[in-house]
């Protein structure tokens, strides 16, 4: 087993993944109670996606028959690149400034279990990259990639937080990794800084509060109670992550350049963006993660925090 873990990790640095680990394919019982907890006081919004599926998200058996292994890979997604600009300029997620990276990773999965394959004939896979019901922050924890941080975000040591994750579910045993542990300390930057106060105790957010949520998953009116706090973030937030001491340590350039921005993401006109047409949309956010969003969402974000009354999608 130690042959193959050493050959499939081998391929995942040839293919750019950042780190590679893994699990055990059990069912995580502790953390499908927390999640459980978590659903039921409604902690998700309108995401009712996530309560669906339950029984898949704890037993990785019902996504691929005799699952024995997960397989998790983590990948640099850092620029070195900052939020400029003035109150006149919205900002957008450092993930979304580049390529969506659901198509990078999802492509270079697949070639890592063909080539997988190739070793082991009889293995059998599924990849998922954040689309299915995983329990990524989990399997990421235990393959010891990294440890869930109190903003909730997987941290790693190498590289701070700024990683995207995939997983590969084997029916093939491969030798385990020890889990992580969780280095946050007695910190408590993230909580301090979040300005809606979406992140209520140590590793508990409430994403119907989190600006993330609200400018991409959330389809209503905008909260009024919360119209002075967005910061100019029109997709997304990175304040938990932009504070925290392993990201200010040890973020790491990435060597993707499909990752970097593209000129008008990072600090794009609010008034560009409140007027957008459908033209532009496509032409300045192709291939890009906030295309999910959608025009007309784009528009109802930067309007609110223009002031101007909120655009439905």
């Amino acid at each position: 087993m130690l042959e193959l873990k050493s050959y499939i990790a081998q391929e995942a640095s040839l293919l750019g993944f950042s780190k590679i680990g893994f699990a055990k394919a059990e069912e995580p019982a502790e953390e499908v109670l927390r999640l459980g907890n978590w659903l039921r006081r409604g902690f998700h919004g309108t995401m009712e996606w996530m309560a669906r599926n339950l029984d898949k998200r704890r037993d990785p058996g019902k996504l691929l028959t005799h699952a024995k292994t997960i397989l998790v890979v983590a990948l640099n997604y850092y620029t070195d690149v900052a939020h400029g600009g003035d109150n006149s300029r919205g900002k957008i997620s450092r993930y979304a400034w580049g390529d969506d990276y659901h198509d990078i990773i999802k492509a270079r999965l697949n070639l890592l279990l063909s080539r997988i394959k190739l070793r082991e004939p009889h293995a059998e896979g599924k990849t998922f990259v954040d689309t299915g019901p995983v329990l990524e922050k989990v399997w990421a924890q235990r393959a010891g990639i990294g440890w869930e941080g109190k903003h909730t975000n997987v941290i790693t040591r190498e590289f701070g937080s700024w990683v995207f994750l995939g997983e590969i579910i084997l029916d093939i045993e491969v030798e385990y990794d020890t889990p992580a542990a969780d280095r946050c300390g007695k910190c408590t930057l993230c909580i301090q800084a979040c300005p809606t106060r979406a992140i209520i105790a140590p590793y508990v957010l409430d994403a119907s509060l989190c600006i993330s949520y609200l400018t991409i998953e959330y389809r209503g009116e905008m909260p009024a109670k919360l119209a002075d706090k967005f910061e100019n973030w029109v997709f997304g937030c990175d304040i938990c992550q932009d504070v925290c001491p392993w990201n200010r340590k040890f973020a790491v350039r990435s060597s993707m350049s499909e990752f970097y921005p593209r000129p008008y993401n990072v600090s794009p006109p609010l008034e560009d963006l409140a007027k957008m047409s459908d033209e532009e949309f496509r032409r300045k956010f192709y291939k890009s993660a906030v295309k999910r969003r959608k025009k007309s969402g784009i528009v109802r974000n930067a309007s609110f925090i223009l002031g101007n009354n909120p655009i439905n999608p």
